[in-house]
């Protein structure tokens, strides 16, 4: 028997909450049945093919689409937060030392601390809206770069300062690579990563408001937002779905290797997702940026896709499974030139925004997210005194 000692009853909950609704939110939605999702009042995907990175940043952070003058001094006073203070430039060669292996995400946990401190934030609990804002904004506008110097470090190349007459995903681009990219690839980066910015209540993003409820300034709750987002069940997919176009490797080599896939049961990384139960909207736009490049892979993983929905239809009668971001999004960045080991980084660059707009969602409540958990063990007993 179960004896419920606490101020609330106990209600049981399904494993990871599925489905539990734990707060409102004006930041956006996803509606999985329908394939569709918002951010605000807008159809992110509209977002995507309509409007720039810092138009979207502007909306998540501020609630309203900015108008042109309004765009311009947004735009030029995110560019110029994007250069790092001294002493956490100094500190990134050490830091992209020590996780050579592990990769620039795990450094930008160590990386986002040190921003925190040299910028002094302090908790949110203590802020008022502006100067929360205020914070998001500065700490949005250097993960790029931090990003981007870790990689370069960890690889013996010297960090590419930011340029502010860049947009958003341009100096991105930039900075990881040495070279002003062209306006095409740019751009599909730029629609990637506004289609990426928010995504409902997933696991990062609520890893976020649960440190944020607790008044925690803003970057602790980014960091451990960045912890949530490394985990291979969220984040650490596109290019496991690209390792998946390279182990069939030819066209007659699709349909054998699938079949052996979904016979034995394994995950066809790429395909399915948590929420949605049509096509994900996400995936959907950037096939048609893939198409827009065109070539042999984006054939082949156009081809890829059709034999998987086919064969899982025959295989699998009443189960659909679509593509969902992951699938897309690392052919995308792939003809856009970013490495692999940036796939998941690249991400986070974007969905730092989302994780921020939540953040100033939350530390509006003075309310700590504080849920119980059921004890299954041993009744408790007296405790065994240690033998003499």
């Amino acid at each position: 028997m179960t004896v419920n000692n606490a101020a609330t009853p106990l209600i049981d909950a399904p494993r990871g909450l599925a489905g539990v609704v734990v707060t409102e939110t004006e930041v956006g939605d996803v509606r999985g049945r329908e394939g569709f999702y918002h951010y605000r009042q807008y159809p992110a995907v509209d977002l995507a093919r309509t409007r720039g990175f810092e138009d979207v940043w502007h909306l998540l952070v501020h609630g309203t689409l900015p108008g042109t003058r309004r765009r311009a001094a947004f735009t030029a006073e995110t560019a110029a937060l994007r250069r790092l203070p001294d002493g956490v430039r100094a500190a990134l060669p050490a830091i992209a030392g020590a996780g050579h292996r592990s990769g620039p995400l795990a450094g930008l946990r160590t990386a986002l601390s040190l921003l925190g401190a040299a910028r002094g934030f302090r908790p949110v609990y203590d802020l008022g809206p502006d100067q929360r804002r205020a914070d998001t904004v500065a700490a949005c506008a250097a993960v790029p770069t931090l990003l981007t110097a870790l990689y370069r470090l960890g690889r013996g190349l010297e960090p590419v300062e930011p340029r502010e007459d860049l947009p958003y995903a341009a100096n991105y681009l930039y900075m990881l690579t040495g070279s002003e990219p062209d306006r095409e690839r740019a751009r599909a980066v730029e629609q990637y990563l506004i289609s990426t910015i928010d995504h409902g209540f997933n696991a990062s993003t609520f890893t976020a408001r649960v440190i944020a409820s607790t008044g925690a300034d803003v970057a602790a709750c980014l960091t451990g937002a960045v912890g949530a987002l490394s985990g291979p069940l969220h984040g650490g997919a596109p290019s496991r779905a690209l390792d998946i176009l390279d182990a069939i490797g030819t066209p007659d080599r699709i349909d054998t290797w699938i079949r052996e896939r979904v016979l034995a049961g394994d995950r066809i990384m790429g395909f399915g997702h948590a929420v949605y139960r049509t096509e994900d909207p996400r995936s959907r736009m950037l096939r048609e940026i893939a198409l827009g490049f065109g070539g042999p892979r984006v054939r082949f993983a156009v081809e890829v896709e059709r034999r998987v929905e086919a064969i899982l239809a025959e295989l699998k009668p009443g189960r659909e499974l679509h593509t969902n971001v992951e699938f897309y999004a690392g052919l995308v960045m792939e003809l856009c030139g970013l490495p692999r080991e940036m796939f998941t980084s690249t991400f986070a660059a974007a969905r730092v925004v989302g994780w921020s707009a939540n953040i100033l969602e939350q530390a509006a409540d003075s309310k700590i997210i504080r849920p119980v958990a059921r004890y299954v063990g041993p009744e408790p007993h007296a405790a065994v005194p240690l033998p003499e």
